[in-house]
C-alpha cells in the first residue's frame, strides 16, 4: 500500500520532507517511526488524513501521515 508520509521542523533534518512509500498491509504508525527512526520522545502529534492518530494504528492504502516533534521556546 501506498502512504504519504509528512515530516515536520526538525524531523525534516537528514530525511525528508514529504514522500510517498510503500508498506505492507496492515503496517501499524509505530512501524513507520521505527523506520524512520523517530525517538517516540521526540514526537508531539501524529495526524492520519488530518485526523490526530496514535502509533498503534494501522495505515490503509492512500492515508496520509504526518509527524510533529516537540516545539520548543521562550
Amino acid at each position: 500500500m501506498n502512504v504519504t508520509v509528512k515530516l515536520f521542523a526538525t524531523f525534516r533534518f537528514g530525511r525528508f520532507a514529504a514522500a510517498t512509500r510503500h508498506y505492507p498491509p496492515s503496517t501499524s504508525i509505530g512501524e513507520v517511526i521505527r523506520e524512520l527512526q523517530i525517538p517516540d520522545t521526540e514526537i508531539s502529534m501524529i495526524m492520519v488524513n488530518g485526523r490526530h492518530a496514535a502509533p498503534d494504528q494501522q495505515l490503509r492504502d492512500g492515508d496520509s501521515l504526518a509527524f510533529f516533534p516537540l516545539v520548543a521556546g521562550g
